[in-house]
């Protein structure tokens, strides 16, 4: 069976109600096997291998298909949870070699958000052994700590084994949603935060978590479009709803897909260039509208074959796919003017 956007945008919301911790605290049960980053077997996404990042939808206008910087660039890219529900709950983290759990992330994240950025770069995409979702809801927070921890460890190493062997100094763009933004923050602050490799950032698409607009020491978010060397980051909400941890006038960024600014305007669903749904070889424009408040992403509910069936406020699995095509030429336009910049650096 094939993963669609509208398995994914159930996700959440079925697997909240179905997901099931284990049984046992982190420390009395067994962990997988760590990956070894010299396989391919151990990347989602990889440019030596076919996988679904390389995917361009069929829909997509000719001049959002290849850019030509891309293989001046290379796209770092963390995958959200796909970890869900009863199978394999014994196990705090999830095996990076269940074939199951490869084809829900590979047919589901892989290819309709990293997807995303494989005009601007070449997309490098671990398998790490995520923390299962109930970690964020568990009362058993040592645990889930040391779920997210062992889950570090391993984007902590892929990331190294990419700078050391593929990497050769090329500019980065950073995307990451849901969990992987959880780890993102981390490797930020460890890897670029006011660190030399910082220079080599273009972007970071940080996205689905809460990230906190004074998030890091030397790195700024986005003012506009054409910023470099920042990082955007939003949560999208059905208008007028707030989840349950949310405080209002809070630190948190939220920005703009449609205007790439933090300002309070809405801007209407007509400045949509298109979102990727059901059919990946479908664009779908003028999808959703969207506005900056307290920290969210608010939008009205978006209309798309079956949406009727999903109630939910909280547009989570959308945050990349409400907005792809935006996405999509945004990250073009920060690509070609940070490689305009340093090519006239003294």
């Amino acid at each position: 069976m094939k993963w669609n956007f509208l398995m994914l945008i159930g996700l959440l919301a079925l697997s909240q109600s179905c997901a099931v911790q284990p049984k046992e605290p982190f420390g009395q049960t067994r962990h997988p096997q760590a990956p070894d980053y010299s396989q391919l077997s151990s990347w989602a996404a990889h440019p030596a291998k076919n996988d679904p990042a390389d995917s361009v939808s069929t829909m997509l206008p000719q001049k959002d298909r290849v850019y030509e910087m891309r293989e001046q660039i290379d796209v770092f890219f963390l995958h959200p949870t796909t970890y869900t529900g009863k199978r394999g709950h014994e196990l705090w983290n999830g095996p990076v070699d269940d074939p199951d759990l490869n084809k829900r992330t590979d047919e589901g994240t892989i290819l309709y958000q990293a997807s995303i950025f494989n005009g601007v770069g070449q997309v490098y995409a671990p398998r790490y052994r995520q923390a299962h979702l109930e970690c964020y809801f568990t009362d058993d927070k040592k645990s889930a700590k040391a779920a997210f921890d062992l889950a570090y460890q391993d984007v902590k190493a892929a990331f190294s084994y990419y700078l050391e062997h593929y990497n050769n100094g090329r500019p980065i763009l950073l995307a990451s949603h849901s969990q992987g933004t959880t780890h993102a923050k981390q490797l930020m602050k460890e890897f670029f935060d006011g660190q030399p490799l910082q220079q080599q950032l273009v972007a970071a698409y940080i996205v689905g978590i809460p990230v906190k607009k004074d998030e890091f020491e030397s790195i700024s978010y986005c003012q506009n479009s054409s910023d470099t060397q920042c990082f955007v980051s939003w949560r999208s909400y059905k208008k007028g709803k707030y989840p349950d941890y949310h405080e209002k006038d809070n630190n948190v960024l939220a920005v703009n897909p449609l205007n790439w600014t933090t300002s309070n305007d809405y801007i209407p669903k007509s400045e949509n260039d298109g979102g990727i749904l059901l059919d990946f070889d479908e664009i779908l424009p003028n999808l959703a509208g969207a506005q900056v408040h307290d920290g969210l992403l608010w939008l009205e509910k978006p209309k798309f074959p079956g949406s009727f069936l999903y109630w939910a406020p909280n547009y989570h699995a959308g945050d990349f796919n409400l907005y792809y095509l935006d996405v999509r030429r945004n990250t073009a336009e920060r690509a070609r003017q940070y490689l305009k910049t340093i090519s006239t650096a003294p």
